[in-house]
């Protein structure tokens, strides 16, 4: 979804554009999961993110790190209980909604 917005944007994406799509990623993936939970692609999938301790809605700060982590940090690393490394350090967990 994001490299068809990224090429709505911009129809070159080569030189200094080849990153819009993962910024598009970022700002999609970050504000969708502060405000419901879920990016797109979650929801389809019918899961969500929530805070390991509480069960309750990841705050906006914690859910743009983890966004981050996931756009900088190679996303397939899990720790030994199965959760990745983002949600790790988030203390996030994704969950089936």
């Amino acid at each position: 979804m994001c490299l068809g917005i990224a090429h709505l944007i911009h129809r070159n994406l080569a030189g200094g554009a080849q990153f819009l799509p993962l910024a598009i990623f970022f700002a999609e993936v970050g504000i969708l999961t502060a405000l419901g939970g879920a990016s797109a692609g979650q929801r389809i999938a019918r899961i969500k993110v929530v805070d390991a301790i509480t069960g309750g809605r990841v705050p906006a700060g914690r859910a743009f790190l983890r966004t981050l982590l996931i756009c900088i940090v190679f996303p397939a690393v899990f720790t030994k209980k199965g959760r990745g490394y983002h949600d790790w350090f988030t203390n996030s967990v994704v969950v089936g909604a």
